[in-house]
């Protein structure tokens, strides 16, 4: 286990340094805080006086780490989540990790310092470190949207790869051979999820992929948008955003090209768009059920404190095509 001299080695100061920074107690020099925290998060490290008292006083209190709870997909989520904790005498901790890795473990572990007994985890990566990190201290974790790996872990999540296939599938049924994907971090089981979809669509239709029509980047409106820049110049016929805010940002580099859905391009997107990006057309979207997924997730989540030895659950609940305006047979040649 992590100890308050490790933490101090890692920052170079001093282990009474370390307690005053966690303690919030005497002055520390704003750097050095700062060090000792980095530090802190990255060994996990919880006081020992509170790893053992963790569970002999619950504190009623759940955490929900998302990405970005801008997105209307986990405002919904959230929403969920929070009716169901309210309704048992929980109150939420809601965080942002903005898919960076070092921001949640720095969650995780002010989370731990705090006490929480449960997180919903929407991980910023594949790893499992900070899944293992709680589970440790005897937290209570449920993974949502994502998987992790080498982590025994309760998953609640949409069928990314059969939206993703219902998605491509009706580009290919309506004529379109130069399908791009737009997709996010290539390391994150999401992001491969909606590929296999993509990739198996295409398949099923006879198609050979193309990697010029294969694009990876962040789950952004930013990402959305260079990437669609760089998709151009091989002139695909439609596309695939794995998510809204990617199309967001595709959809306005489409615009600053002077392109038009669908005449020019055809666009589907898993994920509707918040209502800043919607434009006309309409898009064709996979819809995910969002509040019964924070519903279900938190459902879970106490049923997990209550019975801490129920065996691990993978829960991915079914998505739904929505054919709006976005979507036409491609342009002759």
């Amino acid at each position: 286990m992590t100890t308050i001299r490790d933490v101090a080695k890692r920052a170079g100061v001093a282990p009474i340094t370390v307690s005053r920074v966690l303690n919030r107690s005497g002055y520390v020099r704003p750097e050095t805080r700062q060090r000792v925290e980095q530090a802190a998060a990255e060994l996990h490290y919880v006081p020992n006086m509170l790893a053992h008292s963790f569970r002999s006083h619950r504190t009623n209190t759940l955490a929900l780490v998302v990405t970005d709870i801008t997105n209307p997909f986990w405002t919904t989520v959230a929403r969920g989540v929070e009716d169901v904790a309210s309704m048992a005498g929980f109150s939420v901790f809601f965080c942002n990790t903005d898919e960076n890795e070092t921001k949640q473990a720095q969650y995780i572990a002010a989370l731990l310092r705090r006490r929480v007994d449960g997180v919903l985890l929407a991980p910023a990566a594949s790893s499992g470190a900070d899944v293992h990190a709680l589970q440790r201290q005897n937290v209570g974790v449920v993974v949502l949207d994502r998987r992790v790996e080498g982590v025994a872990v309760d998953t609640v999540r949409g069928d990314s790869v059969d939206g993703a296939f219902q998605l491509v599938r009706h580009l290919t049924d309506l004529g379109h051979r130069r399908i791009a994907l737009l997709a996010g971090p290539a390391g994150l089981s999401v992001s491969q999820e909606r590929a296999a979809g993509y990739e198996r669509a295409l398949r099923a239709a006879g198609l050979p992929l193309d990697p010029s029509l294969m694009h990876f980047g962040a789950f952004t409106v930013a990402s959305g948008h260079a990437m669609m820049r760089a998709l151009l110049a091989h002139r695909p016929t439609a596309i695939f955003a794995a998510n809204n805010f990617i199309a967001a940002g595709a959809l306005t580099a489409m615009r600053e090209a002077g392109l038009h859905t669908p005449e020019d391009i055809s666009v589907v997107v898993f994920d509707d768009l918040p209502d800043p990006y919607v434009t006309t057309p309409v898009l064709t979207v996979v819809a995910q059920p969002a509040y019964t997924l924070g519903k279900a997730a938190t459902e879970r989540l106490l049923e997990r404190l209550r019975q801490p030895e129920l065996p691990v659950r993978d829960l991915v609940l079914p998505v739904q095509l929505l054919v709006r305006r976005s979507t036409a047979a491609p342009a002759p040649q």
